[in-house]
């Protein structure tokens, strides 16, 4: 031992730890060899507990103060180490300071999508993320299972142990709930502290862990988001959403029918063709729907009872035959012979337009369908006027 190790051990000890970072859970104190004399003194400091391990046993715990090691207070040290009559000689010991402050920065997510039963999208993949609230809460626990021999522990390296429960925890509050996903979206401040508690009962006995509070953001599908922002019919408002995507053909059916509405109340016919895309488009986006679906609401459309659909409301008074036109290589419509004639006076359709009706064998030029000769017929020339009689001569 050299001359500046036995003046250090001369020197009355103070073992206390000031941490700054707020991520550390852990740190032992470093003491040459372990040895701490009699009546050093201990710092503990709020939001901090201090714990001595003799021989890897858990000793004596000591709350936020001031204190002088003595035999005392050091009851089960004295007992494991026998000290039948106190002790005067430096005593070996491992002092560590667990933070039991709330770290509030924990963010998690699912890595994965989490698979939920809906009742009108019948399976709908869902994740969710948000921000956890971990601290120590048994530092008996947390020192036998997670710090070991560790010198410190920081949260870095029980984040994604957290994770993995958590993502766990979230997939079993679903199941259980039983849910849909559009009720698990509006119900995410309530189960926020549904999983918090599935969470705290995992960590707790296990990892002496406490969750004061989780967090949650559940995000659905774009192909239901799509939907749910942009209304399928009119009216969505007062029947709500899902009594009109139950079924995928009133779903197409609705998109056209508002798009026609558009058309035919544009007075110019400035945007009649505009329109007749923008119903295209809405026909396809239906179809890219069940497509991702991977035709779960086909038994749900094929087991419909027939009395709902005897139920059904008429169809609207025919305003004579509607054509579906190819424009741009995609098929739009069906439009009526109106929503034509506008189309044909922007230029967006031609007399050599390719269209088709109930009815036809096939595509044909819109200028050879009989039914469709009133777009192209030429008014006759306007008449001439004689010329001017001249005036008769005068004699």
């Amino acid at each position: 031992m050299g001359l500046m190790d036995k003046l250090r051990n001369e020197l009355v000890d103070i073992i206390e730890w000031i941490d700054d970072s707020r991520t550390t859970l852990a740190w032992r104190f470093p003491r040459y060899q372990n040895e701490i004399k009699n009546g050093a003194q201990l710092i503990v400091r709020e939001g901090q507990k201090a714990v001595f391990v003799y021989r890897g046993a858990l000793a004596d715990q000591f709350e936020p103060g001031h204190y002088e090691l003595t035999t005392e207070n050091l009851p089960i040290m004295s007992t494991l180490q026998g000290w039948k009559h106190g002790f005067d000689s430096p005593f070996r010991s491992e002092v560590y300071f667990i933070n039991t402050r709330p770290v509030t920065d924990l963010r998690w997510g699912t890595p994965q999508p989490v698979t939920v039963r809906d009742p009108d999208f019948k399976m709908v993949q869902v994740r969710a993320n948000g921000l956890c609230v971990v601290k120590v809460d048994d530092p008996e626990i947390f020192l036998r299972e997670v710090i070991g021999t560790d010198s410190s522990v920081d949260i870095d390296e029980i984040t994604e142990l957290l994770r993995r429960v958590i993502t766990l925890a979230f997939a079993d509050m679903v199941t259980e709930s039983g849910l849909g996903a559009i009720d698990l979206q509006g119900k995410q401040i309530e189960l926020s502290q549904k999983l918090r508690e599935f969470v705290a009962e995992r960590v707790d006995d296990e990892y002496g862990l406490a969750i004061p509070d989780i967090t949650m953001n559940i995000s659905l599908p774009d192909e239901i988001t799509q939907a749910m922002t942009r209304g399928v019919a009119r009216g969505v408002e007062e029947s709500g959403f899902l009594d009109n995507v139950g079924d995928l053909n009133r779903y197409q059916q609705a998109k056209a029918a508002d798009a026609m509405v558009i058309a035919a109340g544009n007075e110019s016919g400035g945007n009649a063709m505009g329109d007749m895309m923008q119903m295209g488009m809405g026909v396809a986006m239906a179809g890219q729907m069940a497509q991702s679906m991977g035709g779960a609401m086909q038994p749900q459309q094929q087991q419909q009872p027939q009395q709902q659909q005897a139920a059904a409301p008429p169809p609207l008074p025919s305003q004579g035959p509607m054509y579906h036109v190819a424009i741009n290589g995609q098929q739009a419509g069906p439009f009526t012979i109106e929503q034509m004639r506008a189309g044909l006076a922007n230029g967006q359709m031609t007399p050599t337009s390719q269209v088709w009706t109930t009815g036809m064998a096939g595509w044909s030029a819109a200028n050879v369908v009989p039914a469709l000769a009133t777009l192209f017929s030429v008014p006759p020339p306007l008449p001439t006027e004689p010329p001017p009689t001249p005036p008769p001569a005068q004699g």
